[in-house]
């Protein structure tokens, strides 16, 4: 099991430059966790391209109906307290989004603050270098 981020989700819902290599890591995963507003952040991510003509419409149909397969095996971590006081923690010592902090928040979180050896799936590179120095294992390599 991994920590899924929403922006190494995107690829597995339709095709982009890193599909191919999200995909493999994807099929490996017996039940992705996510945060809990990552649905929301990947639905955003289909119809900002549906909208810019960058999908057409039935792919971006076709988009909608992996995302719902993938939330059906996914494990969320809900929006509590816990995750918020974390990602404050992490906003003070990481130069991240608010978003990114409670993504990576929630990974904490998800591995009972226990990085080292899990793995965390991320694109973004500043998300990805605060997960490095928290301890976790980052995919793609």
């Amino acid at each position: 099991m991994s920590f899924w981020d929403s922006s190494a989700l995107v690829p597995a819902l339709f095709a982009e430059a890193s599909t191919a290599e999200i995909g493999r890591l994807f099929a490996t995963d017996r039940g992705p966790s996510i945060w809990w507003a990552t649905p929301v952040e990947c639905h955003s991510a289909i119809v900002r391209r549906g909208r810019h003509g960058v999908l057409p419409a039935n792919l971006v149909d076709a988009a909608f109906e992996r995302l719902d397969m993938i939330l059906e095996d996914a494990h969320s971590i809900a929006a509590t307290e816990e995750v918020r006081e974390r990602a404050r923690r992490l906003l003070g010592v990481h130069p991240l989004r608010a978003a990114d902090a409670l993504q990576l928040a929630a990974a904490l979180v998800w591995c009972e603050e226990q990085p080292a050896g899990k793995s965390f799936v991320c694109l973004d590179d500043r998300l990805r270098a605060a997960a490095r120095r928290e301890g976790f294992l980052l995919l793609p390599a």
